[in-house]
């Protein structure tokens, strides 16, 4: 061994335990790194930044002092939120919302009979989380509790009289005549071979006679049990009418909300079939009627639905004032709902219609199965969109003397109980909170299901 090498094991150093991992350098991870490339990443970013950093420290707290600090939260009078009577800075009157909070829900509906409003708003929370849950069991059955009985029983508690308490008698004897036709073909199978056919009945045949023909089963045993309870309540504490011009607040407009959301998707989907269909009758009728609503302005649909839907008809059968602007806007919604849907159908390649064709599904049967999911998949934010437009666009409807929750707002401003400086601008900034949170929600629950939807296209 050479005196080179001797010189050079005498310095040899191997390293027997790894070196704990370093942070990454503030440039590139972090707090700074996030302002540095989000914030400051250009001049133009950079100036936008502080122009609303701006904004923020000279608006924000005087919004704070005004709403929060100085604010009133208790009293029963004007005098409560006068700085002259409390000797000190007033800021918003939120003691007022306090007041008028149950008119704010309810409009002018009977006090005594508010707790049918209270029961339609529990069906409507049960029927949204029933079917908005992912993990809820019977989606089907959820589904025709929310598209079918919440409808009907919605109907007989709000209107009540004589009308809605014989349409309730009616449906309970359909209910179970059903029933009784149920159990009929389900221990007789020679006449539910007349029925149902004997390709189900032959699947059936297996199971006893008590298990067959489940799934009608369970959608009678939900109307027996939602007909039953407000025949029960109709009986022991009565339905009187109330007319829909006493209905406001909060209920009406979710009233006109959920109308207009829950008919425009269908008839959103039916335009648009239709639009694109090659029968040239049906696609010049759907084209003329796409094109004649959103060419006008929603004010212009809720005064002919007001004014000229009433002239169609006869006296007698003239709809109700709350059904008209109903009817014009789930058909305003309608129409800018199927064409957000035919951007949904023009966005499917063609192979998935040759291919749907190649396993001999019928039209409806290929729309059903394949094309239709697919396309309401990719319009999902289309459709949110239009479904929270509508949503804020239900307050349009005072134009034709409807109460719904804005015009409630304005209606209790010109009350001398509560006539303050501040007043009006607590109002509305409760309603602004109010559709916020509505709107927020939509929203945040469709980015949810967009996601889950599209796990599968992420690559």
């Amino acid at each position: 061994m050479t005196d080179a090498t001797l010189e050079n094991a005498r310095y040899a150093f191997v390293r027997r335990e790894t070196l704990e991992q370093e942070a990454a350098p503030l440039t590139v991870a972090g707090p700074l790194a996030w302002i540095r490339n989000n914030l400051f990443s250009s001049p133009l970013n950079a100036l936008l930044t502080l122009a609303c950093l701006y904004v923020v420290v000279t608006s924000v707290p005087s919004l704070v002092q005004f709403y929060f600090i100085d604010a009133v939260w208790s009293g029963t009078n004007r005098d409560a939120c006068l700085a002259d009577k409390v000797g000190r800075p007033v800021g918003a009157c939120w003691a007022y919302i306090a007041d008028r909070f149950q008119y704010f829900i309810y409009g002018s509906y009977p006090i005594q009979q508010r707790w049918r409003v209270n029961i339609v708003f529990a069906m409507f929370a049960l029927g949204v989380v029933w079917l908005l849950w992912e993990r809820a069991p019977l989606k089907k059955v959820g589904a025709f509790f929310f598209f079918v009985l919440l409808p009907i029983g919605a109907y007989v508690l709000l209107l009540g009289g004589d009308n809605a308490e014989s349409f309730l008698r009616f449906l309970i004897l359909l209910t179970f005549g059903l029933a009784l036709l149920y159990l009929i073909l389900s221990f007789v199978p020679s006449l539910a071979r007349f029925w149902v056919g004997p390709a189900l009945l032959a699947v059936e045949k297996a199971a006893p006679p008590w298990q067959r023909f489940h799934r009608p089963k369970r959608l009678i045993l939900l109307a027996m049990v939602v007909f039953g309870l407000i025949a029960m309540l109709a009986n022991s504490a009565g339905l009187p009418r109330v007319d829909t011009g006493l209905w406001g607040g909060m209920m009406v407009t979710f009233l006109i909300a959920a109308v207009g959301i829950v008919f425009s998707l269908p008839l959103g989907v039916i335009l648009a079939l239709g639009r694109r269909s090659k029968l040239p009758a049906i696609q010049l009728l759907s084209v003329i009627f796409i094109e004649f609503v959103r060419g006008v302005p929603l004010i212009t649909v809720l005064f002919m639905a007001n004014t000229m839907l009433p002239l169609f008809v006869p006296q007698e059968y003239s709809p109700d004032r709350l059904l008209r602007p109903l009817i014009g806007v789930a058909l305003f919604a309608a129409a800018y709902m199927a064409e957000v849907i035919r951007g949904g159908l023009q966005a499917i390649p063609k192979g998935q219609y040759e291919g749907a064709m190649s396993l001999g599904l019928g039209y409806w049967q290929m729309m059903r199965l394949i094309i239709l999911p697919q396309a309401l998949r990719i319009v999902i934010p289309g459709i949110v969109n239009t479904f929270i437009g509508l949503f804020k666009d239900t307050t349009l409807v005072t134009i034709v003397g409807i109460f719904d929750f804005l015009r409630t707002i304005e209606a209790t401003l010109v009350d001398p109980t509560w006539a303050t400086p501040t007043t009006r601008a607590t109002g509305y900034a409760f309603a602004a909170i109010f559709y916020f949170l509505c709107c927020w929600g939509m929203s945040r629950y469709s980015i949810a299901v967009e996601k889950r939807l599209a796990a599968g296209q992420k690559r």
